[in-house]
């Protein structure tokens, strides 16, 4: 299968996808429990896209350098309800300080 087709057939999957969503009923989105787990999914996928680009190098090695302490101070950070850019700031300057001292790569 060349590129093209491949690239072709994840397009039309991906129509198809959306079309479902259109085209699903209203009231199967409706009940109590659908809305905790749809308010909740992006959150989830967010974190797992996070944590895997945190700790995931490459050839799928687990990797523990000057992110993950980053993230760990984004996270204590926003336990107690920093400003986002305060957060962003925090967490790159605790990368780059290890860094430049040598204890991360």
């Amino acid at each position: 299968m060349s590129m093209t087709v491949a690239v072709l057939l994840a397009c039309l999957a991906c129509y198809i996808l959306k079309l479902v969503g259109y085209v699903l009923s209203g009231h199967w989105l409706e009940g109590e429990r659908v809305s905790r787990v749809l308010s909740a999914l992006p959150v989830a996928l967010l974190s797992a896209l996070v944590a895997v680009q945190t700790v995931v190098g490459t050839g799928g090695r687990i990797v523990l350098d000057a992110r993950v302490p980053a993230i760990l101070v984004a996270l204590v950070l926003l336990r107690f309800k920093a400003n986002f850019v305060v957060v962003v700031l925090a967490a790159a300057a605790v990368a780059a300080v290890l860094r430049a001292v040598g204890l991360a790569a």
